[in-house]
This record gives structure tokens, sequence and C-alpha cells, in this order.
């Protein structure tokens, strides 16, 4: 097995940090990799907030839903899909920027956010580095806009925290693989990978003292309810009216 392989399979979330600081170069590296990710287009539709100001993670960290981590990290980043760039090209060659009234540039934005973020992630591991991403940057999006003065066309999709862990939290076991693969056209018959899964999870659960209930229990509890429903108001604020959604 390679090197890139092994630290990928070797991927867990840190939520504990040691207050050393990350370095200069090392944060530049990490950044630069995440530039690397392909994008659509090769629009390069995404930015990257750098905080390492205390007082500032602390807001944060609130905004966020008090999530200590975002403190103790001595550098937290926030991945955002960038429209404003596009936006000034379509000024500079007098066009209109009609994309962003479609759906799929929502889709575009949080797809390549997601491969920039997958790179920084695999480059700060490789570097002895850990991370935890942070999907509690869209709780309050619209004071995470004005906190971070987002211009139009930029809105903030995943923070991550970064530095150096204090301890290993472990690997969570994976769903079957056979439950992710599927050959020619999607396997519906997911119920028995379900409910094998669980007992793994259990297991998993167990072995650090956690008496939750099973996977299964945690997602379906997670999605009974409707997260962050102000986004609607942050998207329309900055620029993605994206009809197809608002109606």
């Amino acid at each position: 097995m390679n090197q890139v392989i092994e630290t990928l399979k070797n991927h867990r979330s840190y939520r504990k940090y040691s207050p050393k600081s990350v370095s200069a170069d090392i944060l530049e590296t990490i950044v630069e990799a995440a530039q690397a990710s392909p994008s659509w287009i090769n629009g390069q539709q995404v930015s990257v907030i750098v905080v390492q100001d205390k007082s500032r993670k602390d807001r944060l960290a609130e905004l966020c839903g008090n999530q200590k981590h975002i403190n103790e990290a001595p550098v937290f980043l926030i991945f955002c899909a960038d429209f404003y760039r596009a936006k000034l090209a379509s000024e500079m060659e007098d066009t209109q920027l009609e994309a962003l009234n479609d759906i799929d540039a929502l889709l575009v934005g949080a797809t390549d956010v997601g491969l920039a973020m997958a790179n920084a992630i695999t480059a700060a591991e490789s570097l002895e580095l850990g991370t935890v991403p942070i999907g509690g940057i869209r709780r309050n999006s619209l004071e995470v806009v004005d906190f971070l003065q987002l211009p139009k066309y930029v809105i903030p999709i995943s923070g991550l925290c970064l530095g150096y862990p204090t301890e290993d939290p472990g690997i969570k076991p994976r769903l079957p693989k056979e439950s992710i693969i599927h050959k020619e056209i999607y396997n519906q018959d997911q119920l028995p990978f379900l409910q094998a899964y669980n007992e793994t999870f259990k297991t998993y659960l167990k072995d650090r003292g956690d008496t939750e209930a099973n996977w299964t229990d945690r997602v379906a509890k997670f999605y009974s309810q409707s997260y962050y429903p102000s986004n609607a108001d942050m998207l329309k604020k900055q620029g993605f009216p994206a009809k197809d959604l608002l109606k």
C-alpha cells in the first residue's frame, strides 16, 4: 500500500488539540494542496478564510453552536463556495451571471468545496496534523457572512479545525463495502447491510464507554427535523436566488 492510500484509509476526526502553533509554511502547503483540487470548468469556485486570532475563533465557535474544538484548534479554516470572481469576470467581459439562477450552481460550489477540503485534510494528515470538518458554520450563516465580510456570491459551506491532536479517537468503522459499491445499477436491498453495521457500530461505541444507540437510530434522529433553515435567506442575500429551490 502506498503512503497516500495509507493516509486516506487512516483518516479520523480529531476534536482535542495542543496549543502548538501551525507554522506558516505548513499552513501554506495545506492551502496549496486544497487549491490543487479539480474544479468545474477550472472556475476555481473555492476560497479559504484562515482564522487564527483567538477572539475571532471564539466568536466563530459560538456561531457554530459552541463547539470548543474550534477554540482549541490553532487554525480554523472556512471553505466557501465562491462565485465573486466569476461575477468580476462577467463584468470584465460584459456578460450576465445567469448561471446563479440555476440550482446547479449550488451543486457546483459545494462539490468544488468538498474536493478542496478533502485535499486539505489529506495534506494535513500527511504532515501529522489532525482535522475535523465543521458543518455548524452554516448554523448561523447570515451572521457568519457578516462576521467574515463575505461579498455577494460567496457562501460558507464548511469549517475545518486544524492542529496537532492530543489524543487518538480511533477510526470509526465504515459501512460494509457492499453497501456503498453498486454494480451497474443501484442496489436497493440495503437493510441487511444496515442491520449488520448496527452491531459493528454498537461494539465500537461500547468499547469507548458510549451508551448511545446504534447507527440507524442516530441517523434517523438527526434527519427527523430540519436543520439551519436560515440558509435560504443567506443564499438569497448572497445572490443565489436558485429559482427552482425557492418556488
